[in-house]
């Protein structure tokens, strides 16, 4: 089962158990805001340390893949060409960015729905589900939980959909020599 696919299905979970939890109670109301502080700090810590171990590794190894096709390329890209060449430090550093920023937004969402119109079942589980995603995050995997970097850990990560669609980024020598073409080519304009 994906990622995609488990989130949903552990959500649907959590917030059955979630509507069994007395929130009206002040002390249970406390614990569950403990909770989601407590889950937040956990999951910033953890993208911290393997911030840190991928910059102590200092992964230099080239890494070129061609850009997965988007449902509106001309709307969502500026850039020229599809060719993307970086390092695995540069990567990893970037998918690590990625999973904070979630975090980030997480908390401005769930500070709006909490704080101002006062739910109080979204801090139960978005608690649980960001130590899922936590647990689910490829950088993690390898990085903390020390993984090999093989078949799904990949770099390039595959994108996965709800229902196993795969956005796949072009890694192999044919695809990457078509975006070197597209990018001569526009050079050339």
């Amino acid at each position: 089962m994906n990622a995609a696919t488990s989130n949903l299905a552990v959500s649907l979970l959590v917030m059955q158990i979630a509507r069994k939890i007395p929130f009206d109670d002040p002390e249970v109301l406390l614990y569950a805001r403990i909770g989601y502080v407590s889950a937040q700090l956990i999951v910033l810590a953890a993208y911290f340390v393997c911030s840190s171990k991928i910059k102590q590794k200092n992964d230099l190894t080239v890494l070129k893949y061609g850009k997965c096709p988007t449902v509106f390329p001309n709307l969502t890209s500026q850039d020229s060409g599809n060719l993307i060449t970086t390092t695995i430090k540069d990567y990893d550093l970037g998918e690590v960015s990625k999973g904070v920023r979630g975090i980030y937004t997480g908390l401005a969402m769930m500070a709006f729905l909490h704080l101002y119109l006062k739910y109080t079942q979204p801090l139960f589980i978005q608690a649980i589900m960001a130590l899922k995603n936590l647990y689910d995050s490829k950088p993690i995997k390898i990085h903390i939980l020390g993984e090999p970097a093989e078949g799904e850990l990949k770099r390039p990560f595959k994108a996965t959909g709800l229902f196993g669609a795969v956005g796949n980024p072009g890694t192999d020598k044919a695809a990457i020599d078509e975006a070197e073409k597209r990018i001569g080519a526009k050079k050339e304009d």
